[in-house]
């Protein structure tokens, strides 16, 4: 049994609109033992293991389930028991996560299974998933164990808990945690943005960032003021505010001096620590000062000296200006029964399941170090001492939770003057986001009247306490904060369109956000070739997952996000985002068939159904493709958008009728008008010879283009004006659209360069070159890539076959897997087998000299439609040809009067390659500039 191939998908895909995992696993001759033949020995170890497999209901829905089908009949194969263990283990480390299935390959791999579950964390997923393999490899009888599946010294308890450390140790803290599920209930997106607490929540230039409990609004001074204890304390005592006096020292000895001059017991604690680390209260001997300096000193090169405030221990929660939550806080202790020890008391308190190792629970473990020992010894007590009944014996001086300590919820009864008081002090600081750590002896009274005092003010406190306090009414503390940073009615979300299908994508992304730049968006999209920021390629290379969805996303500029979505990324990692606004499918061809288990159109258009499962406002579909008409069943989408160039296509008609939307392509007087229909509306949008893009509306497939990028954008909200000038300014210069129908005037032939690598797109460009008006000959460059099976490179030959006049056969530079003239030979071979004649064929294998021979081929009045792989290098070898007997013409010679002749001032920088002679001034230039 064995794990062959592993997918992590973050969004939406094949298998769940939710990230999930995918193990492609191999059960080998473990195929043969199902669980019953295994025997209820080992469903009772595998159960002892993981007790909590009880509680699977698996498709008996209840609890026992699981079980249930492990026992009964044959039982269940070990793909199945692997994911509800998968699921398991995230569950023991505190995840809440349910969903998984588990189905055979095919008839054709017997044994071999993909293993889905759903995941948190994506290395807490991963390391699920080995982790549940060799806990059901080790309980295994020998005979049966894959060899080297289980380590030798391997241990079951132990790579438990190493997993729930490995996990907890990823997983966000508590006081993050909070902020965003206070984000997610209000529907605002968000992204980690590292293996910590920064969090970005929203999208483009409505997003917000969180580190912790620290905002992007939070200021710097405020943060550097809260963490300098002297100078807050100096504030806050400045303006008539109760803090202790207190004396920065850098000695023991200074440390006691300060400590006679304040007067009676003393704190001392960190000049800049945080979570209670380094503080000694209620101490007033010298031995006591000098062991609380070094304690302190451990945390920073200065210590606080201050007089010592007796009091209950408060934390005041303040958001924006307003208390929020309000805890009392008690030291970490035991407390006595008269029987046993302070170790075995330590051990029980530590049993509570609420309590874990530092922030990643309620409550934080106690642990007997040298500051419990100390608290100890002032108490007369070690760890072997056995309290009295009812006797409380701290071991902690601070109350801290993170030191172990408990937190009651006192926010009803807080008295108004120390809640006034609280919010004076956080605005004094400048903090958006405060804690204040108030000493009380009764926060329901005054401490006008009482006494008590603030022994600080801390930026990004801890919401632990308030979310899930030890007792008393638990407090939304994020909720304030994401209001602060998101106030109702304000927007979080871009709109997001996404583009998928086999052909058109790339281009009709671009037209998309064209017009929406158009329209004063400024918009970020993906393309095969890069991501996009308001025009500019930020990064180069095929960017049509979910890596660059999130780049868009998390641009501070964008204002629109379109996404193409290629089959590549779906099948590898899902979407990069839950869900869309507008989602699009404009075709399903048959193109990287045969692979990642991809061997039919169905099944192809199962994987990009996903862009449309997900869209909530409008889908977009090709309603003249019947595996994309069929994807109407499988939306939620407020509304669907048929696009059809039949004018006459009955169901659209229907629709149309019934008031929906649609986009169709209408026959007129002066040509072929794209029209919009909707909610009984008949929007005749614009004539398609109007669109450049479209060579006088020769180019079928880019009007089909253009009117799925108009229904999008209708469907965005963009006026219809701003449709229109999208569509009259895009163009398929190499500029707009590289390697999309670029065409190439300039020599006494005409050139066509297009990236079409699969039979529908090859089809296509031959059929636009048919209706062009051509003088002489027809000359087309071919190509398919290499992991194309042998029967779609036929079919790219038989989309060409007997439409042109000479053909030269060639390959991409990466053979993928090939011989080097493999692909050109295929399809020369298809091309005979069509009726092409041998003397119309070359096989040119490099792509250089394929392209270089179809130039020097070239007559006036041909045309030439080379497919094109490197794109760039391609462009530049058609625009730089120089046609034979065409020398560079030489440069003309245009003679200014001297300078003392010419009127007014001359920009002498502005004119290239100045010369000057006796006569006057000489530039030159090329005639073709």
């Amino acid at each position: 049994m064995r794990i062959l191939e592993r997918s992590v998908y973050v969004g939406p895909s094949l298998y769940a609109h939710f990230p999930v995992i995918r193990l492609e696993l191999d059960l080998g001759e473990l195929e043969q033992w199902p669980t019953a033949r295994l025997g209820n020995g080992y469903i009772d170890a595998l159960v002892a293991a993981l007790p909590g497999l009880a509680e699977h209901g698996c498709s008996y829905r209840e609890p026992g389930g699981f079980i249930r089908r492990m026992r009964e009949g044959e039982g269940t194969w070990l793909g199945h028991v692997l994911e509800h263990v998968a699921i398991e283990l995230q569950n023991v480390a505190g995840e809440d996560v349910t969903f998984g299935k588990t189905r055979s390959v095919g008839d054709n791999r017997p044994g071999v299974y993909n293993v889905v579950y759903e995941y948190a964390q994506r290395e807490e997923g991963i390391a699920a998933g080995e982790l549940a393999l060799k806990l059901l490899c080790s309980l295994l009888p020998e005979e049966l164990r894959p060899k080297g599946s289980v380590p030798e010294d391997w241990d079951w308890d132990s790579a438990r808990d190493d997993f729930i450390r490995y996990a907890q140790r990823r997983a966000l803290g508590p006081s993050t945690a909070s902020l965003v599920r206070a984000a997610e209930e209000r529907k605002i997106p968000w992204f980690r943005l590292n293996n910590q607490s920064l969090v970005q929540f929203g999208h483009g230039k409505y997003q917000q960032r969180i580190q912790a409990t620290v905002t992007g609004k939070t200021p710097h001074i405020a943060v550097e003021l809260a963490s300098d204890k002297e100078e807050t304390n100096k504030i806050l005592g400045s303006l008539g505010l109760p803090v202790p006096r207190q004396e920065l020292v850098s000695s023991a000895t200074d440390a006691i001096r300060a400590a006679k001059r304040l007067g009676g017991p003393v704190v001392t604690k960190p000049y800049n620590g945080n979570h209670g680390r380094g503080i000694t209260i209620n101490i007033s001997t010298e031995d006591e000062i000098r062991e609380g300096f070094a304690a302190a000193r451990e945390h920073s090169r200065s210590v606080i000296v201050e007089t010592y405030l007796a009091g209950d221990d408060h934390r005041l929660l303040v958001v924006n200006g307003e208390l929020i939550a309000a805890t009392r806080r008690t030291p970490g202790h035991v407390v006595g029964d008269g029987e046993h020890d302070i170790a075995w008391l330590v051990d029980e308190v530590n049993k509570d399941p609420r309590r874990g190792i530092g922030h990643e629970k309620v409550l934080t473990r106690l642990e007997l170090d040298r500051e419990a020992d100390l608290m100890l010894e002032r108490a007369g007590h070690n760890h072997f001492s056995v309290p009295k009944a009812g006797e409380v014996v701290f071991l902690r001086s601070t109350a801290n939770l993170s030191t172990g300590g408990t937190a009651t919820d006192v926010t009803d009864i807080i008295h108004p003057d120390n809640r006034a008081m609280a919010e004076r002090a956080v605005r004094a600081i400048g903090l958006d986001v405060g804690g204040v750590d108030f000493l009380s002896p009764n926060i329901a009274e005054s401490y006008k009247r009482i006494g008590g005092g603030i022994c600080e003010v801390n930026a990004a406190p801890g919401f632990r306490m308030h979310v899930a306090p030890s007792e008393g009414t638990p407090r939304d503390a994020a909720g304030p904060v994401i209001d602060m940073l998101f106030p109702p009615g304000t927007p979080s979300r871009v709109p997001i369109a996404a583009i998928t299908g086999t052909n058109g994508k790339t281009t009709t992304t671009r037209m998309l956000a064209h017009i929406a730049k158009m329209s004063g968006y400024t918009p970020g999209y993906t393309t095969t070739d890069g991501v996009y920021i308001d025009g500019q390629r930020t990064v180069e290379g095929d960017m049509t997952g979910p890596v660059s969805a999130r780049m868009v996303l998390s641009d501070p500029q964008i204002d629109i996000a379109v996404l193409e979505t290629a089959r590549g990324g779906l099948l590898r990692a899902g979407m990069g985002v839950p869900e869309v606004d507008v989602g699009a499918v404009l075709n399903i061809a048959s193109d990287h068939l045969g692979l990642k288990g991809i061997d039919t159109l169905e099944q192809l258009a199962e994987v990009k159904r996903v862009v449309v499962e997900v869209a909530k406002d409008c889908a977009v579909l090709n309603a003249d493709d019947p595996n994309v008409l069929k994807m109407s069943a499988y939306t939620d989408a407020k509304t669907v958008c048929y696009v059809t160039m039949n004018p006459s296509h009955a169901l659209v008609r229907e629709h149309i009728r019934a008031g929906g939307r649609a986009c169709a392509l209408e026959a007129g007087v002066n040509g072929h008008m794209i029209t919009l229909y909707d909610k009984g509306s008949h929007i005749p949008l614009m004539w398609t010879h109007l669109i450049p893009a479209t060579l006088e509306g020769r180019a079928l497939h880019n009007v089909q283009n253009a009117m799925f990028a108009a229904a999008m954008a209708f469907s965005l909200g963009i006026k219809l004006d701003a449709i229109r000038h999208g569509l009259r300014t895009f163009d398929s210069t190499f500029f707009q659209a590289p390697g999309r129908m670029n065409v190439y005037n300039e020599h006494p032939f005409k050139v066509l360069m297009d990236y079409g690598h699969n039979a529908h797109a090859v089809g296509m460009m031959a059929d636009l070159a048919q209706r062009l008006d051509v003088a002489g000959r027809r000359i087309v460059v071919l190509a398919g890539p290499g992991d194309r099976r042998d029967e779609d490179l036929r079919e790219i030959a038989a989309a060409v076959a007997g439409k042109f006049d000479h053909y030269i056969c060639r390959r991409d530079d990466s053979l993928r897997g090939r011989d080097g003239d493999e692909v050109p030979r295929i399809i020369a071979k298809a091309l005979q087998e069509a009726g092409v004649p041998e003397s119309a064929l070359s096989i040119i294998p490099d792509e250089q000299e394929a392209v270089d021979a179809a130039l020097r081929m070239g007559q006036p009045g041909d045309l030439l439609l080379v497919f094109a792989d490197a794109l760039t290098r391609t462009w530049k070898q058609i625009t730089k040809f120089q046609p034979a007997g065409d020398a560079p013409k030489p440069a003309a010679k245009i003679e200014l009067p001297t300078l003392d002749a010419m009127p007014g001032e001359v920009d002498i920088a502005a004119l290239e390659g100045v010369v000057r002679d006796g006569r006057g001034l000489v530039f030159e230039r090329e005639e073709s500039d």
